[in-house]
């Protein structure tokens, strides 16, 4: 065999190395720490080591000399706290966000910077007044175009069905009615109007249950419809409140308004109307209404209401004469027949 033997072996039973002309290079134990690359530190008391260190030093930001000789350095640079004020202040504010305790100062601070500022305050409680506004003028608006039709729709109908079973019954006689007493229902064909009429226009008593009032008290007392002449006047609600008469500015000449009561149908034709007057003029439910075209004494029919719409500045008035009387006895008249 040509190839080398060691001579010997090391007293660890390994073989020496002699034997083989030459001695293998240094070898550094594997980094605990890390495999990646590093220096071999020279040997000490070196000029290269000296520089070596100080460059490294430098470069990496470390100073040597073990950990008590690192914080004075960092101390020498950056002031007492070990680094600059904007430093800190950094740090601090870090800290507070990663949940470390912050320092009275710091938490003061802080607690001012989220103070919300007067103007800001005012803001808030400004708006905070308008939504509040804004929401009871919702309230009061749903009330009034809503809630206030359904209840006087339902007394409406409740005092209709009541008049004809007591009608049916004969439990009410004609003659003299209380002030918001019902004694008989309106009809407007066109319109689809089937509405209790009671004695007076008070808006608490009447109106603003849905019905239709009748003139019937003071200054302002009207004939009844079964008076040989004169003219039967009603007042109701163009708007809310059951809004019996909100479309009675589409009535045309020939249009059928029927009253009826216990006895008798009285049938009207819709003659005329006044688009609009002031509240005062109490002359459009005289006997012979002045502005109607009557010329003569006749049974007439007012029917009166507010305008515009949602106002009460103006009147509306619309006028009408009795063409047709006709007992119950007789079945419906004509203009109630489907």
């Amino acid at each position: 065999m040509t190839a080398l033997r060691p001579e010997r072996e090391d007293s660890y039973g390994g073989a020496s190395y002699a034997s083989y002309g030459s001695v293998p290079p240094y070898e550094p134990p594997i980094d605990d720490e890390t495999v990646g690359l590093r220096i071999p530190a020279p040997a000490v008391g070196s000029p290269r080591s000296a520089s070596g260190a100080s460059s490294v030093s430098s470069a990496s930001g470390v100073a040597p000399g073990g950990r008590a000789a690192r914080r004075k350095a960092a101390k020498r640079r950056h002031g007492r706290h070990g680094g600059a004020p904007g430093a800190s202040r950094a740090a601090s504010r870090e800290d507070g966000r990663s949940g470390a305790p912050l320092s009275r100062v710091e938490a003061r601070r802080q607690a001012r910077a989220r103070k919300p500022g007067a103007a800001v305050v005012a803001s808030r409680a400004i708006g905070e007044v308008f939504i509040t506004t804004g929401v009871l003028m919702l309230l009061f608006v749903t009330y009034q175009l809503w809630w206030t039709n359904v209840r006087a729709h339902a007394q409406a109908d409740k005092e209709t069905s009541s008049l004809q079973d007591d009608w049916a019954s004969g439990r009410r006689a004609p003659g003299e009615f209380e002030p918001g007493q019902g004694f008989a229902i309106l009809h407007i064909p066109s319109l689809d109007v089937v509405v209790p009429i009671a004695e007076g226009i008070s808006n608490k008593k009447v109106l603003d249950r849905g019905m239709v009032g009748h003139y019937g008290e003071g200054p302002l007392k009207t004939a009844m419809p079964d008076a040989k002449t004169g003219n039967f006047a009603l007042a109701g609600h163009r708007n809310t409140h059951g809004e019996p008469f909100r479309y009675i500015n589409k009535l045309e000449q020939g249009d059928a308004i029927v009253v009826e009561t216990q006895d008798e149908y009285y049938v009207y034709k819709m003659s005329s109307m006044l688009p609009v007057t002031a509240p005062s003029n109490t002359s459009v439910i005289d006997p012979v209404p002045k502005g109607s075209g009557f010329t003569a004494p006749g049974r007439y029919i007012t029917l009166t209401t507010c305008t515009p719409e949602f106002t009460s500045k103006y009147r509306l008035i619309v006028w009408g004469k009795m063409v047709e009387e006709r007992p119950r006895s007789k079945g419906k008249p004509d203009a109630l027949v489907e």
